[in-house]
């Protein structure tokens, strides 16, 4: 067997979480390229459709599944569709989150509603996520992926509120790894500056000058900003059988920075 065979897919079932576009439509595209079945879940039915159709196109199977992450039991309806309309469920990707309403804020300044916001979106949902996911699949066992963030490292001066979400991302990952281990395995993956809406919006860019001052400014080693397929591609190490002895970890995936 080659060893890129290990990076291969078939036979799994995954469900991705904010997968109507941007990185997260990329994750399942990717997912469903290395041979697997995908669940796809965002707010937005008609985004998720799109993507389905996508998926397709490739020879795999897909369903939509509108989701409110930050709910319990719309997770626990996204899990049971999963595996009544594809069979089983292998790989779960906690991708969903953000800012809420896409204004970075001091962490001295944040009022209470919009920290509790941002914590139920970005950590709350990742710690349902996984509760959900690990109860169907402790027979068979599988793969669990959290989206982190570049901003789970150090200080986050006007971010702060975002920043502490994401840390908490880190360290429930490496808590569930053990807990969940040896059947299960946990890890996240934390992306760089990627020029998606979401962040464009966060940060103020209007155009492609913005974000080039704005590259300048940050100095990413390797000179670029990521791309979607980048985090797709750090997705599907992490949920192939390349990574089966991978579990705990976060991969920064940043370009060096």
């Amino acid at each position: 067997m080659s060893i890129l065979d290990n990076f291969k897919l078939e036979g799994d079932v995954a469900v991705v979480t904010g997968a109507g576009k941007g990185i997260g439509r990329a994750i399942a595209l990717g997912l469903a390229e290395a041979g697997a079945d995908v669940a796809l879940a965002a707010r937005t039915a008609g985004d998720l459709e799109a993507v389905a159709e996508e998926i397709r196109a490739r020879g795999r199977r897909a369903i939509t599944v509108a989701t409110d992450v930050t709910n319990m039991a719309a997770l626990e309806h996204l899990a049971e569709r999963t595996v009544t309309e594809l069979g089983k469920l292998s790989i779960w990707v906690s991708n969903a989150g953000g800012l809420p309403d896409g204004t970075p804020r001091y962490l001295t300044k944040t009022p209470e509603a919009n920290w509790d916001a941002q914590i139920d979106l970005n950590l709350k949902s990742v710690w349902m996520g996984a509760v959900v996911a690990a109860k169907h699949m402790k027979e068979d066992g599988g793969v669990i992926i959290n989206t982190s963030s570049r901003a789970s490292f150090g200080g986050q001066i006007k971010n702060g509120p975002y920043g502490a979400s994401k840390a908490a991302v880190n360290s429930l990952t490496s808590t569930l790894s053990l807990e969940l281990a040896p059947k299960i395995r946990v890890n996240a993956v934390a992306p760089g500056p990627i020029p998606t809406e979401n962040f464009d919006e966060s940060m103020g860019i209007e155009t492609e000058e913005d974000r080039e001052k704005l590259l300048k400014h940050i100095g990413i080693p390797l000179q670029r900003y990521g791309t979607e397929e980048d985090i797709a591609a750090a997705v599907i190490y992490m949920a192939s059988p390349a990574a089966s002895w991978v579990t705990g970890q976060c991969l920064f995936v940043t370009g060096g920075r």
